[in-house]
């Protein structure tokens, strides 16, 4: 299990797994549940790589970055570090 400590969002971390570059067991830690577990059931069993495609950039009101982009960055992250 991945742990990533999100800035700049409601949620604190993002819990994730992958297995062979699948997203699996995606667990936002605080935020708005509906939305998060939407995204969160989205993403699950997707690539890394279009995960990351499709989530970066997004924004949150008039913030510069958001749950979705955070977990993009997670994701980035993780794969930089294999």
């Amino acid at each position: 299990m991945e742990i990533f400590k999100t800035t700049g969002v409601c949620a604190r971390e993002i819990h994730f797994e992958i297995e062979n570059n699948v997203l699996k067991n995606i667990d936002f830690k605080g935020g708005c549940p509906g939305n998060l577990i939407g995204i969160s059931s989205l993403v699950k069993d997707m690539p890394i790589d279009e995960a990351i495609e499709k989530l970066k950039g997004i924004t949150c009101g008039p913030k510069n970055t958001s749950c979705p982009d955070q977990l993009s960055i997670a994701l980035s992250q993780y794969k930089n570090s294999l």
